[in-house]
């Protein structure tokens, strides 16, 4: 079994708000579960409108399966115009 991670720093720029910005994370992270089936959660910058860091988790059977899905994520918050990747680091244990 093959646990692999993702750390994923999120810029913001249309965001005025906290309000905003949990309308815009909401619907990205309902979007990428359902799309990938990972597992999600905010884990930094939680007070900052327009800044925030995503971790994301997969289990899969092989290294290349887990490679293969986050970049597949990587990809689709890259295509996603709300946001804009700040930095990434990535875990296979």
């Amino acid at each position: 079994m093959i646990v692999a991670c993702l750390r994923v720093r999120l810029h913001l720029p249309g965001c005025t708000s906290l309000k905003g910005k949990r309308f815009v994370l909401k619907s990205l992270k309902d979007r990428l579960r359902s799309k990938f089936n990972v597992a999600l959660c905010e884990y930094g910058s939680r007070d900052k409108w327009q800044l925030t860091d995503l971790g994301v988790a997969t289990v899969t059977t092989d290294t290349r399966g887990a490679d293969r899905v986050l970049q597949a994520v990587i990809n689709y918050i890259e295509k996603d115009g709300r946001t804009v990747l700040v930095d990434i680091e990535r875990e296979t244990y």
